[in-house]
């Protein structure tokens, strides 16, 4: 995947794109093959330097104990412009400010309780924390409803048009539109990959060829008996 562009991970569940999302920002270490970033083994970076590097939004997202401002600068010493900057462009700074002490709300097990679509929002704005050049999420429009999911496909076109590599997981097709290429796997297995419109046009005329199938199978088995 080159700089700039956007991959989306589509399949069933239990198909292996959470397993797949986590070794791509080694969490994971594959026990065959590798994940590689500028050609470097993802296990040859050096940790504590490579963070700042790359933005993740998990599927289960916790929060530490801290504020919003904390937790969106990831328990570092927070920017105030890089939180509000990341805040926005992920559609929560609104949101933020109507919060009983804005980004010095406290979250985590003791702190402020946020909707699932908060919560979602909240993590993005903390993957793009510091304008990372590699994004990936899993699963990051679940609980988003249709202004929220706008946000995040704007912000995926502000990543890339800023030549960040995005990867993202879904179930739902309206994200599929905003990447460049579709990864469909299956069994823990890639089945398809290719160019986003490419894919779309073939599944789409495999479904249209479907029902044409099914009256001539018919015909055919009443002309038989």
């Amino acid at each position: 995947i080159e700089p700039g562009h956007v991959l989306a991970i589509v399949g069933p569940s239990a198909s292996g794109k959470s397993s797949l999302v986590k070794s791509l920002v080694g969490i994971w270490r594959p026990a065959q093959g590798s994940v590689r970033l500028d050609s470097a083994d993802l296990a040859d970076w050096a940790r504590n330097g490579l963070g700042k590097y790359i933005g993740y939004v998990p599927q289960d997202i916790d929060f530490f104990e801290g504020s919003v401002a904390e937790n969106i600068a990831r328990l570092g010493q927070p920017d105030p412009e890089m939180v509000v900057k990341a805040a926005i462009r992920a559609g929560i700074h609104e949101i933020v400010l109507t919060l009983p002490q804005a980004y010095d709300t406290m979250l985590g097990e003791n702190g402020h309780i946020l909707t699932g679509g908060q919560r979602q929002r909240l993590a993005l704005a903390r993957a793009l924390y510091g304008d990372p050049c590699y994004v990936v999420m899993d699963e990051p429009n679940a609980s988003l409803d249709e202004a929220g999911e706008r946000c995040l496909v704007q912000a995926i076109r502000t990543l890339k048009a800023a030549r960040a590599t995005v990867v993202f997981t879904t179930h739902r097709p309206e994200l599929i539109h905003a990447a460049d290429h579709l990864l469909v796997l299956a069994g823990g297995k890639q089945v398809g990959f290719g160019n986003v419109s490419d894919m779309l046009t073939a599944a789409r005329k495999l479904r249209e060829a479907r029902p044409a199938a099914a009256p001539a199978g018919n015909q055919a088995a009443g002309e038989a008996a």
